[in-house]
């Protein structure tokens, strides 16, 4: 391309170089881009690259690699084992889960991938409500003994959280070990950032950026990768985990708050053992960030048994060698029988998942989709629509979930046996990109508090009807598939 538009303005001899150059990237990236990537992918960088060959080139340098550093890597090998060597305690608690074996199989699977087990005796409480969450997590902390570690995508000072801030001091001023994670990125975007760093430096508070991007200290990586989760762990007693940032509802963001545009989120209080597993999850990220190994936190609660939920926490990301996520959404999708009920913030599938969704709903299992009716992120919500025909087309019912409200929860249920809750979307970025966290939840009765929590949605939302959607104009569906080349570039 290049070569050509400078043909007549620069010496001959520049525009040879640049014509070699262009035929060695060429032929260099139909070699190198495919490797262990999807096709789709693949084949929209090369599009790129052949397109525009040096900026397209630049750009898969920037982000075509979604694994961490192979330093990072390492060392987060080195910590999954060192951390996990230190839950020995865990070893006497395997599961003795009564349900159908499809269930057990899908456990072993993420013990293979992720390394936790399924633990049985829990308790958990869903947390639907915005302020209830923040409310819950902060009597917590004031009632902590030892230590408070928290972990979350996006942090914030602001009126929202500020209790919760000012517990965490108190905890931390009275002798609590305080530790505090956010992720670098995700957290500098919103307004307040340097309040925020302000605070924490005026405090005892421990705390770290997560995945750091600071050039300047050596601290680089893929600018895009992200760690998206969000746990709190307190004594090893209670632990907290979900969809939900510690941030105000309306994200600092005046533009939301004078449309009403504010996030819906859902949280789970728990307590028993998998406490204990989602502390090693915060644990790995801490020593990663740190090299400050937490094994001495890795006991079991005091009350081992305090409910009857069996439970397993499913971390995920590019630390691991495989989308431990995708692969446990794959295989509890295809074992459904009866009923498949989705909520996914950002629903942008491969096409691994989008066979299974569609397929469960060919072979007769009723499956549900709630999505927001307007999204927060242009290029997502639209390339999430480009979706929905297919989905209808396969008898999926889909629920839009009545805007300006984002419908930011994360989980779904299987038959009445399986509920998955934590920090994953399913879209291509949470099962490639980000670390998340995820909890399987399995029995009757944590399934039916869940559906509790869908029917909700339901009654507040319109139902999408395949012939209404056909009819939408053209040009909405140019820009939906316009942006469904986007989500293929991982």
């Amino acid at each position: 391309m290049w070569p050509i538009s400078l043909a007549g303005t620069a010496p001959t001899w520049i525009v040879v170089l640049l014509s070699i150059a262009d035929l060695v990237i060429r032929i260099l990236a139909l070699g190198i881009i495919p490797g262990n990537r999807r096709p789709t992918t693949a084949m929209a960088w090369l599009l790129g690259i052949f397109f525009v060959p040096f900026l397209g080139l630049i750009l898969f340098l920037l982000f075509g690699n979604f694994k961490l550093s192979s330093r990072r890597r390492q060392q987060q090998e080195i910590v999954n084992t060192r951390v996990r060597a230190g839950i020995s305690s865990l070893a006497d608690v395997a599961s003795d889960y009564p349900g159908p074996d499809w269930v057990k199989s899908a456990g072993e699977l993420n013990r293979r991938l992720g390394s936790l087990p399924m633990v049985d005796g829990n308790s958990v409480d869903l947390i639907p409500g915005y302020p209830d969450s923040i409310l819950a997590m902060t009597e917590a902390v004031r009632g902590a003994r030892k230590f408070v570690n928290a972990e979350f995508y996006i942090m914030s000072t602001d009126h929202v959280t500020d209790d919760l801030l000012t517990a965490m001091e108190e905890a931390a001023n009275r002798g609590v070990e305080v530790r505090v994670l956010f992720d670098h990125i995700g957290t500098l975007r919103v307004k307040g950032y340097r309040n925020l760093l302000s605070r924490l430096k005026a405090s005892k508070i421990q705390w770290k950026r997560m995945l750091p991007l600071l050039p300047i200290h050596g601290q680089w990586r893929r600018p895009d990768l992200r760690n998206h989760r969000k746990i709190m762990v307190v004594d090893g007693e209670i632990a907290f985990t979900g969809s939900q940032n510690l941030i105000e509802p309306s994200y600092n963001n005046p533009k939301h708050r004078k449309a009403g545009r504010e996030w819906v989120e859902l949280m789970a209080r728990l307590r028993g053992p998998i406490v204990t597993t989602l502390n090693v999850v915060f644990a790995t990220d801490w020593l990663s960030e740190t090299d400050e190994n937490l094994e001495h936190q890795l006991q079991l609660p005091a009350n081992p048994e305090p409910g009857n939920v069996t439970a397993q926490v499913v971390p995920s990301g590019p630390g691991f060698i495989t989308e431990n996520n995708l692969r446990l959404f794959n295989t509890l999708i295809y074992s459904a029988q009866h009923r498949i009920s989705i909520c996914s913030p950002y629903f942008v599938p491969d096409d691994s998942l989008l066979y299974a969704i569609t397929t469960a709903a060919q072979r007769g299992v009723d499956v549900e989709l709630f999505v927001s009716e307007k999204g927060d992120q242009f290029l997502v919500h639209h390339a999430q629509r480009s979706y929905y025909e297919a989905l209808l087309e396969a008898g999926v019912r889909i629920y839009l979930y009545q805007a300006p409200f984002v419908l930011h929860a994360k989980h779904f249920t299987i038959d009445d046996e399986v509920a998955v809750l934590g920090s994953s979307n399913m879209d291509m970025r949470s099962f490639s990109l980000n670390m998340e966290v995820s909890v399987m939840l399995m029995g009757a009765d944590i399934v039916t508090s869940m559906r509790a929590v869908e029917n909700t949605y339901r009654d507040i939302s319109s139902e999408l009807k395949l012939e209404d959607w056909l009819k939408r104009p053209l040009a909405a569906r140019y820009i939906d598939n316009v942006a469904r080349l986007t989500a293929t570039v991982q």
